[in-house]
């Protein structure tokens, strides 16, 4: 299988083989926009390029050629390409974009939140896909006039790469991509007239929904690399993961630890609504209509965080460094660090709150703030888990990038009082993609196969929890939100 993983900073491209190992790898970065305060873009062709060179690399060090492709995605950001040329008239708008907070507040204060939760699972919030549509269909006229008369269509990364794979033959998406759209019913399992209308979006110019593995498409070799392969699995990245950590079962729950941090926990067939600040949405859908859904807390930095102490204070030489860093000093001397560079996600949902450092003395050093932020991203999922399960979480599944950091699961297992588990194969959301194309072209035939490819790299079992470092936490957030922003009230 090869699994294409187009994230927010970069895309991974692996070839998986039936055993489910990762074979070959490749992988591309591609450019951050950041027009405004507050925005972030992407040029869909630089997201498309990134595909052909990480898939090509993976396929330059696989010993066959693939059986199918398989395909997940950042989610929620908005994308609009022309149906004929397949170039992009825009720029997208990512998912980390608040540029629609006054958007969110317009319709809040109009009342349409509690009807919009209600069908969506959602909140109204610039992370989701509609209100951007809305602000571009309120300020790029000539776009949207293209979007209205057909010839430009709208979607998600996920519709967007299947368009170019296809040289245009697919307008298609999935369930657990179109969920966080804040346009898809969960219980109808469609696109809504009334969100559509509500947002402003013509539901012609929107993808078909698809199931999440099958049949969804043929790769066109003129287009992708000179190869016609089956398009048989697709999946948003965080529903990927929670497929690739095999986390099939009712309760079963997991974090990955990426540019942000998503926690997933499975709740079968039912559609539970959250009223602490928890989204509800759709995991994935079978071929015959059967659906699972999942209980999810956004978390929208912790590994922009520890980039931030690289790129943005050059603290550190690199990402890996921050946990050599870390432990050079027994605790973050009292630093604490509230990383709301793009507001807070769950379960605070404040898009308006900034990034705040407390307890800086003149014995603070480097160590400290790099503690403290791996302590923040602890705290962050504690939050989420709390609410989620109610502390009580017998194991947590930890996945992505920032999960090989020793120092920061060791930190997780104390603040949540249960075990952590780190797989042995860290790429899981690449690895559910795959999964799923694999089923969807019968290289596997039931997720009982799957349960067997998923092995353990590592257990960090529980130890001493700093509840007075986590109410310090707690009350930095509340400073963070409430007077970070001396514009604010």
């Amino acid at each position: 299988m090869l699994a294409i993983d187009a994230g927010t900073t970069g895309v991974t491209a692996l070839v998986v083989t039936e055993n489910g190992q990762i074979e070959s790898k490749g992988y591309e970065e591609f450019a951050q926009h950041f027009p405004s305060p507050g925005w972030v873009e992407h040029n869909p062709e630089e997201i498309w390029q990134a595909t052909l060179a990480a898939c090509g690399a993976a396929l330059s060090g696989a010993s066959g050629s693939p059986s199918c492709v398989g395909i997940t995605n950042q989610r929620e950001t908005a994308v609009l390409w022309d149906r004929h040329s397949l170039a992009a008239p825009c720029r997208a708008i990512v998912w980390q974009d608040r540029r629609t907070a006054g958007i969110c507040d317009r319709l809040r204060d109009a009342g349409h939140e509690p009807r919009v939760s209600e069908l969506t699972g959602l909140r109204l919030d610039p992370y989701f896909t509609a209100t951007k549509l809305t602000w571009l269909a309120e300020h790029d006229e000539s776009t949207w006039a293209g979007v209205r008369s057909g010839n430009i269509a709208l979607g998600t990364v996920d519709s967007y790469l299947i368009a170019r794979l296809t040289a245009g033959v697919r307008h298609v998406t999935d369930p657990s991509n179109a969920s966080r759209t804040l346009l898809y019913g969960l219980a109808s399992g469609g696109w809504e007239p009334e969100l559509c209308e509500l947002f402003g979006v013509p539901m012609e110019a929107l993808p078909e929904i698809v199931p999440n593995y099958g049949p969804l498409g043929h790769t066109e070799p003129s287009a992708f690399l000179g190869l016609e392969l089956p398009i048989s699995g697709v999946a948003g990245d965080q529903q990927a993961a929670l497929f690739g950590q095999t986390c099939f079962d009712v309760g079963d729950v997991k974090c990955t630890y990426g540019t942000g941090s998503f926690v997933l926990a499975n709740l079968g067939g039912e559609i539970i609504h959250s009223d602490t600040g928890l989204l509800t949405t759709v995991a994935w859908q079978t071929p015959s209509g059967e659906r699972t859904f999942a209980l999810e807390g956004s978390i929208f930095v912790t590994g922009a965080a520890v980039q931030w102490l690289r790129d943005g204070l050059g603290l550190i030489g690199t990402a890996p460094e921050s946990e050599a860093v870390a432990r050079t000093v027994p605790d973050s001397g009292g630093v604490v660090f509230v990383p709301a560079l793009t507001g807070l996600g769950a379960p605070h949902w404040d898009p308006g709150a900034r990034g705040l450092i407390t307890g800086i003395t003149r014995g603070t050093t480097r160590a400290h703030l790099v503690r403290a932020t791996l302590e923040a991203i602890a705290f962050e999922v504690r939050d989420v888990v709390e609410v989620m399960t109610g502390g009580t979480v017998p194991v947590l599944k930890a996945d992505g990038g920032a999960s090989s950091n020793d120092l920061l699961m060791q930190l997780q297992a104390d603040q949540l009082g249960a075990a952590v588990e780190r797989p042995a194969i860290q790429e899981t959301t690449a690895l559910g993609a795959a999964f799923l194309a694999g089923l969807g072209a019968g290289v596997w035939s039931s997720r009982t196969e799957l349960r067997h490819t998923w092995h353990l790299d590592r257990r960090f079992e529980p130890g001493a929890r700093d509840d007075a470092a986590y109410e310090r936490w707690r009350a930095a957030v509340d400073l963070a939100s409430r007077g970070a922003d001396a514009s604010r009230p």
